[in-house]
């Protein structure tokens, strides 16, 4: 019996968790970072905008640019084919998602930065972070100045 003692204390048993769990002494708030740029939240966090862009502040050195060019080549080539249709999705889908968006209305369709926006919130609830807007900017400064070249040329 006691070799059978010893052998199931090698296995955590519900209770085991429980009392884990019983152990921890924080509040319940409506959201919490559970590990870096990890988030654990309720519904109201999820509905609230403010509570969201505080989140997507955290993510703002992310270099999403390196992702323009092949991102719109791929919703391109997605909406030339037959019946084509293209989910552009990320977690909260109004920050990554709609900056690769923005930047494939930039690149295929000519809008400046602006016009893209206007035209995608008349549609969407968006807000990328203010990093992904400085590198949708400086994509509108390349295409101004890629534009302006071609029609010297």
């Amino acid at each position: 019996m006691a070799a059978l003692k010893g052998k199931r204390k090698e296995y955590l048993t519900v209770k085991d968790l429980q009392k884990v769990l019983d152990s921890c002494k924080l509040h319940l708030n409506q959201i919490d970072e559970v590990w870096p740029n990890v988030y654990i939240g309720n519904v109201a966090v999820a509905q609230n905008k403010n509570a969201l862009l505080k989140l997507a502040d955290d993510s703002t050195h992310f270099d999403l640019d390196v992702y323009f060019q092949p991102a719109a080549d791929f919703i391109h080539k997605g909406l030339k084919s037959p019946d084509g249709k293209v989910l552009v999705h990320c977690i909260m889908g109004m920050s990554r998602s709609s900056t690769l968006v923005l930047a494939y209305l930039m690149i295929y369709h000519h809008l400046e930065l602006k016009q893209a926006l206007q035209k995608v919130i008349q549609k969407r609830a968006i807000y990328p972070n203010r990093n992904f807007l400085a590198l949708l900017l400086d994509l509108d400064l390349q295409l101004t100045r890629k534009k302006k070249t071609c029609q010297i040329l």
